[in-house]
């Protein structure tokens, strides 16, 4: 399948895009590096937010009984972000899960651990924009391009036509698959990557993006709070 490089499919990718360019081109271990890659793809996320309002082009599709009212999409994505971040954290801590089901080797949460972003190496400020870029930029953005964009991109090349809620599964295989090699934890990306497509084709956007900050945020916190640095 040929890419069709519209310019809504330029905003929708770029985001991301960018994000990922960004990680293989600095150093992975420097606050500073991650700081760029947040600030880069922020100002592209926000690019994408102002032209796709503008021209209202993100999703053609307007079903004539659109279900659920704003309460039930915060609702949704409230609650599977909670449920992603459970199912994020909590096989952490079996070794047969991080001996078979992590790319790499990572330490135990519990083990004593140094990263760049413990505030204590990096400051505050740095570490605060760690927190911004994983919960509040690549969120959104990985939502933006694998949910809005890439599945139904892969169902059509108008994929603005496409209704979300319209089930694929060559397109769910291969968006999910790809969610969860981008991540070094790959069945919890997996599981990640289902409840935020669920989320999307039954809530919209909006509400798959919710789910996946809430898991991010909470994520963070998890790791200021215990210290877990393998987690970020």
């Amino acid at each position: 399948m040929v890419l069709k490089f519209d310019k809504a499919s330029v905003f929708a990718a770029a985001p991301f895009a960018i994000w990922m360019a960004l990680m293989f081109a600095l150093p992975s271990s420097s606050a500073w590096a991650y700081a760029s890659r947040t600030l880069a793809a922020a100002v592209a996320l926000v690019a994408a937010a102002v032209y796709f309002l503008r021209t209202k082009s993100l999703d053609t599709h307007f079903p004539a009984a659109e279900k659920g009212t704003l309460g039930v999409k915060i609702l949704w994505g409230l609650v599977a972000g909670v449920i992603v971040t459970f199912l994020w954290i909590a096989p952490e801590y079996c070794s047969f899960y991080r001996e078979w089901c992590i790319l790499g080797e990572v330490p135990s949460p519990i083990e004593v651990q140094h990263s760049p972003y413990d505030p204590a190496v990096c400051g505050w400020p740095l570490t605060v924009l760690r927190l911004i870029g994983s919960a509040f930029v690549i969120a959104p953005a990985e939502e933006l391009f694998f949910r809005a964009y890439l599945y139904r991109r892969l169902q059509s090349e108008d994929w603005r036509s496409v209704d979300r809620r319209r089930f694929d599964w060559s397109a769910f295989l291969w968006t999910t698959g790809l969610f969860a090699v981008e991540h070094n934890r790959i069945a919890a990306a997996v599981m990640a990557g289902v409840f935020y497509l669920f989320v999307y084709r039954r809530c919209g956007l909006f509400a798959a993006t919710l789910a996946h900050v809430v898991t991010n945020l909470l994520l963070a916190l998890f790791v200021l709070y215990s210290g877990a640095w393998s987690f970020w």
